[in-house]
């Protein structure tokens, strides 16, 4: 190679330090969480690579564009592509995996999970190009330039963790425990008719010293219609399943009356407190999100 075509020390140092904080990016976001998704260390390993891809694109863009290296920068199309393709790859991949989980995820639930994968790499993406752009433009020359530009991706990182952080059913409903009524061959919660599966003395016996229920109030009445959704409810039946194990019986319910929610199961590990904390942390799905102000305006009025 001649000397024209090598880099630069300077752009090299771009390079490497946008791809090193784009990598930090998707790093601090891959985190396990009561949740225990993705799995380690194999599903750690592919989303720590594809956002060292989305970092090493978002890092080289400048440089590209400034060396009229025009034919580089159309890999982002290609990068955009990639991102869409993780995100079909975890919404296969959490299907699949159906059959084995003690209770469905639900399609609502995968859809939300998968989208959230794909904006992950976006992260890696955006942080990388502003720290390449920043240490770029930035008149100080040396470590304090990119020092700089590390900073400035890092805040860039946090505004968009903060904007993108979703709300969970602990944000919008209390989570309280429920009295276990079994009459016959009917389950009660608080008062509240639940399922009449429970035809054989075993399992009645099994409902009264093992079985666990928490109801869930909604903080407004607006928030029923997040909580009366079947996804919605699949989703807090799910995590409460995986966190504690399920030996036989789950249900969820809801009051057509006053909004509550119940969520009953005789877990495997019998823990209240860790039951409530699994459902007030349970995300709530964009699929149902809705905005109050949005809904306020006239929508019956003249057009």
């Amino acid at each position: 190679m001649t000397g024209k075509e090598l880099l630069a020390a300077s752009d090299l140092n771009i390079i490497i330090t946008a791809i090193i904080i784009g990598t930090f990016a998707r790093i601090v976001t891959l985190k396990e969480d009561f949740r225990q998704y993705p799995s380690y260390p194999n599903g750690y390993l592919i989303h720590l690579i594809t956002g060292f891809v989305a970092a090493s694109l978002g890092a080289v863009a400048l440089p590209a564009l400034m060396s009229k290296n025009f034919v580089a920068v159309t890999f982002l199309t290609l990068a955009i592509q990639q991102f869409r393709d993780v995100r079909k790859m975890e919404k296969e991949s959490l299907t699949d995996l159906e059959e084995t989980e003690f209770t469905y995820r639900g399609k609502a639930y995968i859809d939300g999970i998968s989208k959230t994968f794909e904006a992950r790499n976006y992260f890696s993406l955006v942080v990388a190009l502003v720290t390449s752009i920043t240490i770029q433009i930035e008149p100080v020359n040396g470590w304090a330039g990119t020092i700089i530009g590390i900073a400035v991706g890092l805040v860039v990182l946090f505004l968009l963790v903060r904007i993108s952080k979703g709300k969970t059913i602990g944000d919008i409903a209390q989570v309280k425990p429920g009295k276990v009524e079994v009459i016959g061959s009917e389950l009660f919660v608080d008062g509240m008719y639940i399922s009449n599966q429970l035809g054989s003395d075993r399992a009645q016996k099994l409902f009264k010293e093992e079985g666990m229920a928490v109801v869930i109030y909604p903080n407004e009445n607006y928030y029923r219609i997040n909580l009366d959704n079947f996804g919605q409810r699949q989703a807090a039946v799910f995590e409460a399943t995986r966190s504690l194990g399920v030996k036989r019986y789950h249900f969820t319910r809801k009051d057509f009356e006053n909004g509550r929610v119940v969520v009953a199961l005789v877990p495997i590990k019998k823990d209240m407190d860790a039951l409530i904390e699994v459902i007030k942390k349970c995300p709530l799905l964009e699929s149902i999100k809705k905005s109050q102000s949005v809904m306020k305006t006239n929508l019956g009025g003249k057009q």
